[in-house]
């Protein structure tokens, strides 16, 4: 394994193809990333960062890194990048990168100390896809696809009718052959079109094992057979590409109706300016009627914003001013005005169709398996009816390819064994399950990214949920405020100003109490949030935290003191120099969380409540919800802990559901991660597996359901694809099966397979 030494001013990267020099120069632009490990050929990637990727950009900052196809090696001989003319020689100094390679994996990392390292925190990223990305867009996949390949079958069929009728008739003889090699190239186009591009890559598969037969049906003179082959398989082709089409219709309708245009204030005058151009700060106009071109904090304006395109829920949601409107929501009534909260290709609909593009590429476990054993397969299919073809005619005593009558030849029945054995429907049992799964849970506002959740969500034994946002409704308000010492007032403004800049549900809360009048808002130095503990700052240089009691007595030195407590009440404390004093929120249980817990009670699923808050509090709403086991007062890391311990050695499968970016870590240490809604933090979102986009804690228990009905779906597939295949195999040995019944059961199974995986769009049980 060598090593290359980098300097920064080495790279050169920015409009270098080099993956490696893409990501060496985002290596010296990003402080928080250490280091980038990558493998092309197992498609793993990883990141080591100090602290956490909270707002997710960094992650996809180095997906967007990889995403275009890689060059040739850039370590060859010939045109080596600035990278690979550094000399190999390790030398001093803290803004070197170290690049190395072992097992085909490349490690680019800063040159830092020991301790450092043992300090990275390393985290697992999708692969991106080999295509270039246009800015905060998804590509639209055609839904007429079909159309054109239904078309052909058409041709194939009205040809070989055409061929049919002409041998009955009194024409000519080759009329009949033309009219059945026209049917052939109808019926064989597409097939050959994707045969030649898998031969190209060194590959075989269904549609080459197709042409075969169908050639080899015309060299025995078997025309109307292979003629019907390539009819029923190109029209099941089509029948195919019509399902995956409806499958994502759902998920396409959310970018084509996306805005292009926005109208942007500018010196009290409308303009209309691209969404790609819109920066945060500008002041937007949206119309009743129009659609909320980019998530916009509201300043003027009331109306009611149907979500149901990225929630599934059908309930218009009242709008008002300090209230967040979401990009392609619609704005049913009234106008609204208010600041661009951030550019368009971060909005929530864009982080939703990312997702979605993510979940269609990540593959199910079984699908895997499938896909691997469909390449071997094919190989064995081949080699087998070659066999048997030496077998049936040097020591059964079949003509080697002239049939007569009732004798089948050689060639004919290994013909017929190479239709009946090839495992189209096979191929297609796993995908079409699971691109239907992922499009009747988008179309609900269930969100799975990929296969492996929507496989390994129904057999969970254990569900663990956070309280704030989770389990209760987030929505907390102001029950009281104890002072210790100094003025209250300006204890709310302290409050307000270091809640600005968090997002969890206490900071929400705190932005939501009302500024004493005449105070304007107070600017905060040097604001850093604590996952799980609080924030802290300087206001007008004088350090100010807001946490817990632990973190206020951790930060100043000093414990608050113990007087009575509100047994079920939320407490935060703000300290300064002068000031001493606690707000208490309330919180109310979803009225969804106790059916549901019930639910998973009946199921056998155990159910836990991990939460930061303190014990009085957690169990207070942990009674009124329902939930088996409660554990109170956890850190971040403590949660991850107790995920680990709930899963006994692997024994287990824990589920784990959460909003904050306090959920992260445990999101990450669960089997299955579950965010909270269109809303929830980024940094759950990027760590979560399946995500609740309406914040409805009870569609968790529509994910369970689609995630067993898939499941069964996807088994009843596999037993009727190897059940055809085992089935017609047998009596092919056994009996000459005439090609034509071949077809029509190889065929048959793969159109049985798509139908069935097509009933999970039709779901309609919670």
């Amino acid at each position: 394994m060598g090593t290359t030494v980098l300097q920064p001013g080495a790279t050169q990267t920015q409009t270098s193809p080099c993956p490696i020099a893409r990501l060496a120069g985002l290596l010296h632009e990003e402080p928080r990333l250490e280091a980038v490990a990558f493998n092309p050929a197992t498609r793993r990637l990883s990141i080591a960062t100090l602290g956490r990727d909270q707002d997710g950009r960094l992650s996809e900052r180095v997906t967007d890194a990889l995403r275009e196809k890689f060059p040739p090696c850039p370590h060859a001989e010939q045109n080596p990048c600035n990278l690979c003319a550094v000399g190999r020689e390790e030398q001093p100094g803290d803004s070197r990168l170290l690049i190395s390679e072992k097992f085909g994996t490349t490690l680019i990392r800063k040159a830092t100390c020991v301790t450092a390292i043992s300090l990275w925190q390393w985290v697992k990223l999708v692969w991106p896809a080999y295509a270039p990305r246009q800015k905060g867009t998804l590509e639209e996949h055609s839904e007429t696809e079909w159309r054109p390949m239904a078309a052909l079958a058409a041709g194939c069929a009205l040809f070989g009718l055409a061929g049919w009728a002409l041998e009955l008739a009194p024409a000519p003889a080759w009329a009949p052959l033309v009219s059945y090699i026209l049917a052939y190239l109808c019926g064989g186009w597409d097939a050959a079109r994707d045969a030649w591009e898998r031969l190209k890559s060194g590959q075989l598969d269904i549609h080459f094992l197709m042409l075969a037969v169908a050639a080899g049906a015309a060299l025995i003179g078997a025309w109307r057979e292979g003629t019907l082959l390539l009819f029923l398989f190109s029209t099941s082709g089509a029948m195919e590409h019509y399902a995956m089409g409806r499958t994502r219709r759902e998920i396409g309708a959310l970018l084509r109706g996306a805005p292009k245009t926005a109208l942007v204030m500018i010196d009290d005058s409308e303009r209309e300016v691209p969404v790609e151009d819109l920066e945060p700060g500008m002041i937007v106009r949206v119309l009743a009627g129009g659609q909320i071109p980019v998530d916009m904090t509201i300043a003027r304006g009331r109306s009611e914003c149907d979500e149901s395109n990225l929630t599934g829920e059908s309930v218009p949601v009242p709008k008002g001013p300090g209230e967040t409107a979401l990009a392609g929501t619609i704005n049913l009534s009234g106008l609204l005005e208010g600041p661009v909260l951030r550019p368009a290709a971060e909005s929530s609909l864009q982080k939703i169709i990312r997702l979605i593009r993510e979940a269609q590429t990540l593959r199910a476990p079984s699908q895997t398996f499938t896909d691997r054993f469909g390449t071997t397969y094919t190989w064995i299919i081949l080699t087998s009816c070659t066999v048997m073809f030496f077998v049936w005619w040097l020591i059964f005593g079949l003509p080697p390819f002239g049939s007569s009558g009732e004798i089948r030849s050689a060639f004919y029945r290994a013909m017929t064994l190479l239709v009946v054995a090839s495992p189209c429907a096979l191929v297609l049992s796993v995908p079409s399950g699971i691109l239907a799964a992922i499009a009747a849970g988008a179309r609900r506002g269930v969100l799975f990214r990929g296969g492996a959740p929507i496989e390994n969500l129904a057999m969970i034994d254990v569900v663990a949920l956070d309280k704030t946002g989770t389990l209760t409704s987030g929505q907390l308000a102001l029950a009281g405020i104890d002072m210790e010492r100094g003025d209250q007032t300006a204890l709310l403004a302290a409050a307000h100003a270091l809640a600005r800049h968090s997002s969890h549900p206490l900071s929400r809360a705190i932005r939501r109490v009302a500024l004493p009048s005449g105070m304007a808002e107070l600017a905060v130095e040097r604001h850093e949030t604590l996952p799980g503990r609080g924030v802290r700052g300087l206001i007008n240089g004088k350090p100010f935290v807001l946490g817990s009691r632990a973190f206020i007595a951790s930060e100043r030195k000093i414990a608050p003191a113990e007087g009575p407590r509100v047994s079920d009440a939320a407490e935060v404390w703000v300290a300064g120099e002068d000031m001493l004093g606690c707000l208490r929120f309330f919180d109310e249980v979803r009225p969804q969380s106790s059916e549901l817990l019930a639910r998973l009670r009946a199921r056998g699923i155990h159910t836990v409540m991990l939460t930061g808050d303190r014990e009085g509090p957690a169990v207070a709403i942990g009674r009124a919800a329902g939930v088996d086991e409660i554990r109170a007062g956890l850190l971040p890391e403590d949660k991850v802990a107790a995920i680990e311990e709930l899963k006994d050695g692997g024994k287990k499968r824990v589920a784990m559901i959460g909003d904050g970016v306090n959920d992260a870590p445990c999101l990450a240490a669960a089997d299955i991660g579950v965010a909270m809604g269109a809303r929830g933090s980024d940094a759950a979102l990027e760590q979560a597996e399946i995500i609740l986009m309406n914040d409805r804690l009870e569609n968790f228990l529509l994910a369970l359901n689609l995630s067993t009905d898939a499941r069964r779906v996807i088994s009843q597939n596999m037993v009727v694809a190897l059940g055809t295949v085992g089935l017609m195999v047998a009596a092919t040995f056994f009996y000459p099966l005439p090609l034509a019944l071949g077809v029509a059961a190889h065929e048959g199974s793969t159109v049985i397979v798509v139908l069935n995986s097509l009933r999970l769009l039709l779901m309609r049980r919670a």
